[in-house]
């Protein structure tokens, strides 16, 4: 097997139209042509940027919201301190530096990250070099003890499906193959969306009461258990969760895309070589909380500034000049204007009862 395309081709033609879970796992996490397992997609020589790689600002102010939960909760001797899809390992590496004058803190912190990808696991280990790591393959096998969790664009990640409103059912969109001879089953043909037959879709109930004939939703099943594995912990032992990603609460349209050398691209055209994500509904990871609580959501410009970035901004930038100085200022923006990522990202922080929120995430 040389080329993804032609596995998946082959896959449908053995076995009819793909659902897009399928294809985006398939896509991202093959094991020897996946887009996660072959390389390392970050930075300016890769396909996207997330914000630890902007600013070193974010995973400080991060590290400190954390930092102050744990005091809060009265500073557990033990506990995880862990990462769902840390990257390059460059935020848990701010975290780390951030709270190393926090008296307690790292001691008592045991390193865990949520990585399925072996290239990006090593780059980490590099990142992280001088730190005691755990990695584990999903989050249900964290420890059981007090967990401090940060998962920022992880959800974004995980497959969807994507659902078409007919009646009071639904059709499933698919993906298949095209051809010119109308041939269908002929894996030269090129791939293409479709949709299945009508359905009941009895967990999309809910969806009925805001959707119309035609409107397109889209479902993660793997929120849920994700979800659970981290609240859980949290609700039994005490922590929190930081959970930063794009989207909006009841996400409603087509938001599956593709994205190649920074630059959007079509889902379809290049599988295992580009980034494969789609808008998070945060109204799903809200239902899927308990028995956690969990806070309103919040823009991501509006958490940073409640945490203090731009008195953080403002002391760095004394210490620069000229192009630093320029790269410096425009981080800012990019990570707090609403323009940019300020109100594309949103905050929702997960805690036990009976206990504050964590920091900015307040009422």
């Amino acid at each position: 097997m040389t080329d993804l395309l032609d596995h998946i081709k082959a896959q449908i033609s053995a076995n009819g139209p793909m659902r897009i879970d399928e294809y985006m796992a398939t896509c991202l996490l093959h094991p020897t042509l996946g887009y996660y397992t072959t390389r390392d997609p970050l930075g300016a020589q890769g396909d996207f940027v997330t914000a630890p790689e902007i600013s070193q600002m974010f995973g400080e102010l991060i590290g400190l919201c954390l930092a102050q939960t744990w005091l809060s909760q009265g500073s557990p001797a033990r506990f995880t301190l862990a990462e769902l899809g840390p990257g390059r390992g460059t935020l848990m590496a701010d975290i780390l530096r951030a709270t190393r004058n926090v008296p307690g803190f790292v001691a008592a912190a045991e390193i865990a990250l949520v990585e399925a990808s072996p290239k990006l696991r090593d780059v980490q280990a590099a990142a992280l070099a001088g730190h005691k790591v755990t990695w584990f393959d999903t989050a249900d096998t964290l420890p059981d003890q007090p967990l401090y969790l940060v998962a920022n664009e992880f959800f974004d990640a995980l497959p969807i499906r994507q659902f078409i409103r007919t009646g009071d059912g639904w059709r499933e969109r698919q993906i298949g193959l095209a051809d010119d001879t109308n041939d269908t089953n002929d894996t030269n043909g090129a791939l293409c969306f479709g949709l299945g037959p009508v359905s009941p879709q009895p967990a999309l109930a809910h969806r009925l009461e805001d959707t119309s004939e035609g409107d397109l939703i889209e479902d993660c099943a793997q929120i849920a258990p994700t979800l659970q594995a981290v609240s859980t912990p949290i609700a039994t032992h005490g922590g929190a969760a930081l959970i930063i990603d794009y989207g909006d609460w009841r996400t409603l349209g087509d938001t599956f895309q593709a994205l190649r050398a920074h630059e959007k691209t079509d889902p379809l055209t290049a599988p295992g070589a580009c980034d494969l994500t789609a808008h998070v509904d945060f109204e799903q990871l809200a239902i899927a909380a308990a028995p956690a609580q969990y806070t309103r959501i919040t823009p991501q410009g509006v958490f940073l500034e409640r945490l203090g970035i731009t008195q953080r901004a403002q002391v760095l930038a004394k210490t620069l000049t000229g192009p630093a100085l320029e790269t410096h200022i425009a981080a800012h923006r990019r990570l707090t204007h609403p323009s940019d990522m300020g109100n594309l990202f949103k905050v929702m922080g997960l805690y036990p009862p009976m206990q504050p929120p964590p920091p900015g995430l307040e009422p």
